[in-house]
């Protein structure tokens, strides 16, 4: 059966984390109505019902700061607990009188408000949760870290960790009790990924996963209810891009798309329910900017009978003067405020009168395409956002971007403008999202001024780091019979030292030091598929890559960077000849797909003259019809895809240099002549030319 659901916007409001009030609402015919509303305070990182087990979960509990914060569902106080964390707590899971609480690296079991268990996470920690306490005989909490990691905890401890295929942003109880053996668990990831595993006292067991193959945004919220109606609970999730989506189960139980919406901002938080009429299920979404809206079973357009018409348009007649009343007040509020704005603004004590106004930014590398995702979201419509950035980058199309992009020229020779692009955007967006791709090797800031549709025009300008290796992610895992090239670093240096400068390298360390003496991060290039491996101790670091490129930029960056802090630097390279023809023969289909598709894209124009002039393609080759078939594909591929060749040929370029630079030799006048032959790309060729240079 298809499922059919209406929107129903009820409410905009502040929400929770922006101004400390927690607002409960009702619905009285058909209308939004506050039940109650507390006065403002800290920004709440998180709210969730609670209760005693087995029976309705009907009291709130906020997190605010480092304080916890309960209330009746009438509104009254009934808790407030100091935990003196010293940071704010960033997620929350409650179970009966077990409270779960992790702020940035710290997490905290309490049981009736005392302290149970702690634990220091290596990484920074998104969301946590509990096995039901309820089915199972034991606690079992489980943490998501950035780090691409589930830690399954027993008490203090970690009982064991399991990777998952991004990083973790929400954890939620598969049907909301943990499925049929109360071990599921629900994962969602930032890259957009969902994934069901079961968490056992041994081992986990992955029961499904859905990749992201829509390119869809990453995941906020899910919930599991019945809104097909079948008897078995659906999966609803809630996307940062303002996709809603439900998922039903088929005969193997592996979840089918049913139902998907896009909303025009990042949907907050998802819950299944009948909210607004009596009979007619219904999915209750929160957005960034406030907005309140379900999607709805109840029926537009229904059919009535002459006296059930009477009454449906008897309801619309006082659902429009209930409409307009509120348009007048709010009219009337808004004319006041202007008036307010003015005499303050023109005051001779006036003080600076500039609005302000918070951006929802997200900064990530995504890994199918080696490509950088810049999310920029603002509660009021955007007008223009301008991209600056002092090194190279090349700005990539976005299908979901509809804002207008013009480009400035640059002279980065004076002053380090690499790229100045302005996107002016249309009449209500508050969602931008931006790609791009940077070259290894060269860092500095991208920045971005954010001007949204206020009044009086006020900006805002936001940095992001473009690393050193910044096409490089965390992984757990890597092939350790490939042919390594390593880098050894000695001197007078402390392991906090080592580690601010691996961060400063590297995308996806935590910027704390792990805990302990020693530490070994994995890393995998996202472009090329080589890797890294660097360990490194107070005193000593051994960097290990199958591309001598990265060795190289590592080699680079951490002299300069000790150099800065006055650093004496023993350094010490192996370079294995071996790697080089390896690293090529990952380059190659790489390679082969972009020269032949730049090569189709070339042909395109002339074929289709051919076709107008002969009036059809029977006379062409085969091959050469495919391509006038799939003429508009390859050319949006190609669009997409800007500069794709020439990073290629950099990076075999960088490979040629590197490779005789740890010789001590100087190679740049046989560049032109390695150019030459990748114009005439031949595998063998190209090996032979290294080998004989």
């Amino acid at each position: 059966m298809d499922l059919n659901l209406n929107r129903a916007d009820y409410l905009q409001v502040v929400i929770g984390d922006h101004d400390g009030v927690v607002m409960c609402f009702g619905m009285k015919k058909g209308e939004a109505v506050a039940v109650f509303k507390t006065l403002p305070g800290q920004k709440i990182a998180r709210l969730e019902l609670g209760g005693v087990l087995n029976t309705p979960q009907e009291k709130i509990f906020i997190a605010a700061g480092s304080e916890i914060r309960g209330f009746t569902k009438r509104g009254k106080q009934f808790l407030s607990f100091e935990t003196n964390l010293t940071e704010s707590i960033k997620a929350m899971y409650i179970s009966g009188s077990d409270l779960f609480l992790s702020a940035s690296y710290i997490y905290n079991h309490y049981c009736d408000c005392k302290d149970q268990h702690y634990y220091l996470s290596g990484d920074k920690i998104n969301d946590v949760i509990c096995l039901p306490v309820e089915r199972l005989p034991r606690i079992t909490p489980i943490l998501a870290c950035q780090d691409r990691v589930l830690r399954v905890l027993q008490g203090s401890d970690v009982m064991y960790e399991t990777e998952v295929p991004g990083p973790p942003t929400v954890l939620a109880l598969h049907n909301g009790n943990g499925g049929d053996s109360g071990e599921e668990l629900l994962f969602g990831t930032s890259d957009g990924k969902l994934g069901l595993i079961q968490i056992t006292t041994s081992k986990p067991i992955h029961k499904w996963g859905i990749q992201n193959e829509k390119k869809r945004g990453g995941i906020l919220c899910v919930d599991s209810f019945d809104i097909v109606g079948d008897g078995v609970k659906d999966l609803l999730v809630g996307r940062d891009d303002g996709m809603v989506e439900v998922y039903s189960f088929d005969n193997a139980n592996e979840p089918v798309l049913r139902f998907d919406q896009m909303l025009s901002e990042s949907v907050t938080s998802i819950q299944g329910g009948c909210i607004g009429k009596d009979g007619y299920d219904e999915i209750v979404v929160s957005t960034y900017s406030g907005w309140v809206t379900g999607l709805t079973t109840e029926p537009i357009h229904k059919e009535s009978g002459p006296g059930e018409e009477l009454k449906i348009n008897q309801e619309m007649q006082n659902k429009i003067s209930s409409l307009r009343s509120e348009l007048e007040h709010l009219q009337y509020k808004v004319l006041q405020e202007r008036e307010k704005y003015q005499q303050s603004s023109q005051s001779s004590k006036a003080k600076s009168a500039v609005p302000s106004f918070s951006v929802n930014d997200k900064f990530t590398l995504n890994k199918d395409d080696a490509s950088y995702s810049l999310i920029l979201e603002v509660q009021t419509a955007i007008d223009n956002v301008l991209i600056q950035s002092d090194v190279p980058i090349d700005l990539l199309d976005v299908d979901k971007n509809s804002a207008v992009v013009s480009f400035s020229s640059c002279d980065s020779e004076s002053n380090d403008n690499f790229l100045l692009a302005t996107y002016r955007c249309q009449a209500n967006t508050t969602r931008l999202e931006l790609k791009i791709r940077s070259i290894e090797g060269q860092y500095g800031t991208l920045q971005a001024y954010v001007t949204p549709r206020i009044q009086p025009k006020t900006c805002q300008v936001h940095q992001y780091l473009i690393k050193p290796l910044s096409l490089h992610q965390r992984t757990h895992f890597i092939d350790h019979d490939r042919p390594m090239n390593t880098l050894t670093l000695t001197g007078q240096f402390s392991f906090a030292e080592v580690h601010s400068w691996v961060v400063f390298c590297l995308p996806e360390v935590p910027e704390k030091p792990p805990a302990g003496e020693c530490v070994t991060f994995y890393f995998q290039n996202t472009f090329l598929d080589t890797q890294l491996e660097s360990t490194y101790r107070k005193g000593e670091g051994i960097f290990k890559s199958d591309n001598i490129s990265t060795i190289s930029i590592l080699k680079d960056v951490l002299s300069k960077e000790a150099t800065k802090r006055k650093i004496n630097l023993n350094i010490s390279y192996e370079i294995n000849e071996v790697s080089v023809k390896h690293t090529l023969k990952l380059i190659h289909p790489k390679l082969e797909y972009q020269l032949l598709l730049a090569k189709k894209v070339q042909l395109i124009d002339a074929l289709k003259e051919l076709q107008v002039h002969e009036g059809n393609t029977d006379f062409l080759i085969p091959e050469y019809r495919c391509i006038l078939e799939e003429a508009d594909h390859l050319q949006e591929e190609y669009k997409k895809q800007p500069a794709h060749l020439e990073r290629l040929y950099g990076m075999i370029t960088d490979l040629f240099i590197d490779k005789f630079k740890f010789k001590g030799t100087n190679v740049k006048t046989r560049v032109p002549l390695l150019l030459e032959i990748l114009d005439s790309y031949d595998q063998n060729a190209l090996i032979a030319f290294f080998d004989a240079a």
